[in-house]
């Protein structure tokens, strides 16, 4: 069996129909959900690229790999997916973006070469690259966001786009009343249509790069398929830039009651520039239907990759894997972009086919069971045939919900965040190492901690789904908290660092020693079997002591 494993950056869980959007059609979503299963309480392990991705690609929490910002390496000699999988004699391969930065220093210090294949997998997040493509291709006085090579940019010169950042120029900037560039940088130019041909703009190139890949393949295969959409900036090229309008805009999911008394990390994210500007309905008007535009074209696209599969023969021996890295807040709880544990920042669609005959009695049904993102990298592993190395991996295989099983689950969903190099960090005056957040959730009650001596915030979701009231300022509600801390300590105290022996490997271990001559603590020998003395009884073989 092959997987297909496509990641949405920034895509909401609810701006999908089969979701239950009211406006954005999503047809192609709505048929793998229609042949699988629709997991309707995913959350990611940090609602921020990198951090989310590397709990992805790594099965493990955010304290557990530390790679937990941005930018922040992920170190080397962390077990990723694709060593998990070319244990079971699949080969795992990246189209896209993953966000990785290699740890540099740790390869420097180990004599990793960047150019062997084993150094090549640990700056590429243990995948083998067919092309990979980070999607931020910004340029300032300081030269380029990212350094390295833009695949993406290089394409749309060679059919003709001309400058330096062509990405920039054309696939991300329209064309204004004067005929110069407007920048999707600018919320102001969301409603133009992106200056270049729909069909060398970012998801559809990344599409055809998915395609190639398939025909290219033999033996069975994991592709990690990553579109940077719809992410911003938010402009898309026609037809999608205006297949939405004002009357497709709902109104942001917000109350006044939120800036009364808020916790001050939420009121210093409240105040930031991203979220002042999604505060203001003109923006909010002009940058929702781009980004539903954005993701309508992705549906697109995915149709093309599912009719391919199918004319193929694929479809029938090809697990596909629909999700997304965080959410985006799109003015709600008067915040832009992520970051923070509402819903629609730290909540991920998940769709999952199997296409085997153990799933046909789930398809097309939902299940509402605590996942997080960590459990897709143990679903992978199971699926390909190999055992699932809990001491390593710290989600748990989603082949039972999917094969009408009915586990033993999670009790609760944990994520993380470190804003240690964020505006926030030093408006509130804080050390980096008390920049960190968690979210507690399940299922009614969501926790947030904040470290730094801040009170908790506190959410019961049964009677307020939209997350308005944060409990924790009222009394009356310190058995729910002290629960759900007593849950975070006990996910504190979880074995995660002990990666180098499983569980069945200390069980083998057990009386080892002992079996080898190693006998310490014994008074005359007859606590243990005569074998295990048989080495060191009998008469002896030269005699000196005495002199």
């Amino acid at each position: 069996m092959n997987i297909l494993f496509i990641m949405y950056d920034q895509l909401r869980f609810d701006y999908l129909s089969c979701a239950g959007h009211p406006h954005l059609h999503t047809p192609n979503f709505d048929r793998v959900a229609a042949m699988g299963v629709r997991f309707t309480n995913a959350y990611v392990q940090s609602p921020i690229c990198g951090a989310s991705r590397m709990s992805f690609y790594t099965g493990r929490y955010v304290s557990s790999h530390g790679a937990a910002w941005n930018g922040f390496p992920l170190r080397v000699g962390e077990h990723t997916l694709g060593d998990h999988l070319r244990d079971t004699g699949m080969d795992c391969w990246l189209i896209g973006k993953t966000h990785m930065k290699a740890d540099k220093e740790g390869m420097k210090r180990l004599g990793l070469a960047p150019d062997s294949v084993i150094g090549a997998r640990q700056v590429e997040c243990g995948f083998d690259v067919w092309i990979r493509d980070d999607g931020l291709w910004g340029s300032g006085p300081d030269g380029f966001y990212d350094e390295k090579r833009s695949p993406y940019n290089e394409y749309l010169k060679s059919k003709g786009y001309e400058g330096q950042n062509p990405w920039a120029d054309f696939a991300n900037a329209g064309i204004n009343e004067d005929g110069n560039i407007a920048s999707g940088w600018m919320f102001a130019n969301a409603d133009k249509p992106a200056n270049i041909r729909e069909k060398d703009s970012e998801t559809p190139w990344l599409t055809a790069r998915t395609v190639d890949f398939i025909e290219a393949q033999s033996g069975p295969w994991c592709a990690h398929v990553s579109y940077i959409k719809p992410h911003w900036p938010y402009i898309v090229p026609a037809p999608y830039h205006d297949m939405y309008g004002l009357n497709h805009v709902p109104a942001a999911s917000r109350h006044e009651v939120e800036r009364d008394d808020p916790h001050p990390v939420y009121a210093a994210y409240m105040e930031n520039r991203i979220s002042s500007a999604f505060q203001r309905d003109d923006v909010r008007q002009k940058v929702i239907p781009a980004y539903m535009g954005l993701i309508k074209q992705c549906d697109d696209q995915l149709g093309v990759l599912l009719d391919h599969l199918e004319k193929t023969g694929r479809l029938k021996d090809t697990m596909i894997v629909l999700t997304s890295d965080h959410g985006d807040y799109l003015g709600d709880h008067w915040l832009g972009e992520k970051d923070l544990f509402h819903d629609p920042s730290v909540k991920i669609p998940m769709i999952v086919y199997d296409p085997r005959p153990e799933a046909d009695g789930t398809r097309g049904t939902t299940c509402d069971a605590l996942v997080e993102s960590i459990d897709l990298a143990p679903t992978f592993v199971e699926a390909a045939g190999g055992k699932v190395p809990d001491h390593i991996l710290e989600g748990r295989s989603l082949l039972p919900w999917l094969h009408g099983e009915k586990p033993e689950w999670r009790e609760f969903a944990v994520s993380e965040f470190d804003f240690s190099p964020t505006p926030q960090a030093v408006k509130l005056g804080l050390e980096p190492r008390d920049c960190r957040l968690f979210m507690v959730f399940d299922g009614r009650y969501k926790l947030m901690h904040a470290e730094g001596g801040f009170r908790p915030m506190l959410f019961d979701l049964k009677h307020d789904p939209d997350e308005f009231h944060d409990l924790a300022k009222e009394t009356g509600h310190r058995a729910e908290i002290d629960r759900l801390y007593a849950m975070l300590a006990e996910w504190g105290r979880r074995c995660a660092q002990r990666v180098t022996r499983s569980d069945d490997d200390i069980k083998g271990m057990r009386g080892r020693s002992i079996r080898k001559g190693i006998l310490p603590f014994l008074v005359d020998g007859s606590e243990v079997p005569d074998e295990l003395t048989e080495h060191y009884r009998g008469p002896a073989p030269q005699k000196h002591t005495g002199g």
